[in-house]
């Protein structure tokens, strides 16, 4: 599970998000509902990141946008 939360910490810090055991599930189910793959799909959710919101800035804000509304 959330093989790709280490890429993420940038993000995590700009929505406010404190990762912790406890709220670690939470948070990767948010994300896999943000980019629309099935839970659990460590590696096709990495692959949408990667393509759709890590490419740019614009695309980093914006999963921290959605990160933070879904938190």
């Amino acid at each position: 599970m959330s093989c790709y939360f280490r890429h993420l910490k940038n993000v995590f810090a700009e929505a406010g998000i404190n990762v912790t055991p406890a709220n670690r599930k939470d948070i990767d189910q948010a994300i896999h509902k943000i980019v629309g793959v099935p839970y659990k799909d460590c590696p096709g959710t990495w692959k949408v990141l990667k393509a759709r919101f890590l490419g740019d800035e614009k695309g980093r804000r914006d999963l921290a946008r959605k990160l933070k509304g879904a938190a």
